[in-house]
């Protein structure tokens, strides 16, 4: 029996995405799903687990994947400030509610500033 053990055809590709079977990452990430909510965006802060920083914290948005991402380096990139997306949830460094509420209503979210 013969079995190839290194190949550099790359005759093996992902039947999802079509690139070879070493280099896709198709079947690595988990598929990304509109998280399940009321519809309303909330804009809140945080700093519990962050050593005292505070991050704004923007749950609840209607979108995932790459259109969540996007969302993201926008408004980050309103902000001035570094971010990340985190289990559908988008963080952004420092306190920028007075910031991000008015900039949700515009895209078109219904927008609910919480905490205090």
């Amino acid at each position: 029996m013969s079995r190839i053990v290194w190949s550099s055809s790359g005759a093996s590709k992902c039947l999802d995405c079509g690139k070879p079977a070493f280099s896709c990452k198709c079947k690595d990430t988990p598929k990304k799903k509109v998280p399940a909510g009321d519809g309303i965006v909330r804009v809140g802060r945080e700093t519990k687990g962050r050593k005292g920083k505070g991050v704004t914290v923007v749950s609840g948005v209607p979108l995932a994947g790459s259109e969540l991402d996007a969302l993201a380096k926008r408004l980050k990139t309103r902000c001035a400030s570094g971010g990340t997306v985190r289990d559908g949830v988008i963080e952004i460094q420092g306190d920028h509610r007075d910031t991000l509420v008015p900039l949700l209503e515009a895209e078109g979210f219904t927008v609910k500033r919480v905490g205090g």
